[in-house]
């Protein structure tokens, strides 16, 4: 997806630089990590729900259960055996039906592993890939557990490998009959919908609404909103609101940054006002929603 689509109109005003404090990544330590979508679930629905983005490359391998996908604002299903690939700094969430059990691989964000430059959405009917996926998983997972030394460049190769093994995955797929069901619809309006999610994620913590994003696309914030309702089942502020809001949830749970850190981190025009947005979308103050974690 690039943004070279749409032609970007000059910011209405020169926006003052946000410092941006050393902020703990999600997850914190090796460069490769694997966490099963269990554990990830476990801190709340907006741990995998809410709309967010990684600084490095993620990998989820579904195998079992079902749920909603939405990656740079389009919306589709997954199922079991259902393979998703997300390039650093792409915003994406997902919903679950019942139970569902998985692993989310966080990948190093290096040239040398040439990862696919686009998301993929990849539906492995090929038992003999589903048993290469999870055997190259679990002996990640194995050798993450292991603590024995030269473990991160262990998990090193393991990636090396994970890389080769998909991109050959993803040309034998780009010419399958049956297309996967995250199979990218090239319209005007899907276009749009990821631009704009692009947009979010370089200017979030800017305490800037629909309109300022609507401009820089050269539409209306209302044609926008209409736009993002159909691609991405939600409206343009939705979007933008639940972003910001993962992001201070995020560093409430993961930091001991001061609450008035966060709120100018997450794109809040004040303290006051964040507290406000925060206890009418959680249920709870920023302080108590950190202190029952």
């Amino acid at each position: 997806m690039s943004l070279q689509r749409f032609t970007l109109l000059p910011q209405p005003r020169a926006k003052a630089q946000i410092p941006v404090e050393e902020v703990v990544a999600e997850p914190e330590g090796a460069p490769v990590e694997v966490v099963s979508v269990t554990r990830m679930a476990q801190g709340g629905a907006w741990r995998t729900e809410a709309m967010r983005s990684y600084d490095r490359p993620v990998l989820i391998w579904f195998t079992r259960g079902q749920g909603r996908l939405t990656i740079s604002g389009r919306n589709c299903g997954y199922s079991p055996h259902n393979l998703v690939f997300l390039p650093a700094q792409t915003m994406h969430g997902f919903s679950t039906m019942g139970p569902v059990l998985g692993s989310v691989v966080f990948l190093p964000d290096v040239r040398t592993f040439d990862w696919p430059e686009e998301p993929l959405h990849m539906r492995l009917h090929d038992v003999r890939l589903q048993r290469e996926l999870t055997g190259t998983i679990d002996a990640m997972v194995k050798e993450q557990d292991s603590g024995c030394a030269l473990g991160h460049k262990a998990l090193g190769h393991h990636a090396g490998l994970l890389s080769i093994w998909l991109s050959r995955t993803a040309e034998a797929h780009a010419d399958a009959p049956n297309p996967s069901p995250g199979v990218r619809v090239d319209t005007a309006a899907h276009r749009l919908a990821e631009a704009y999610t692009s947009l979010i994620e370089r200017d979030f913590r800017h305490a800037e609404g629909v309109q300022h994003y609507a401009a820089l696309l050269g539409v209306t914030p209302t044609h926008l909103s209409r736009v993002c309702r159909k691609v991405a089942g939600r409206p343009a502020l939705d979007i933008l609101t639940d972003r910001r809001h993962f992001e201070a949830r995020r560093l409430l749970r993961d930091t001991n940054m001061q609450i008035a850190q966060i709120a100018r981190q997450s794109g809040f025009s004040s303290p006051a006002y964040f507290t406000r947005a925060f206890r009418a979308r959680a249920g709870q103050s920023p302080s108590e929603f950190r202190e029952s974690r």
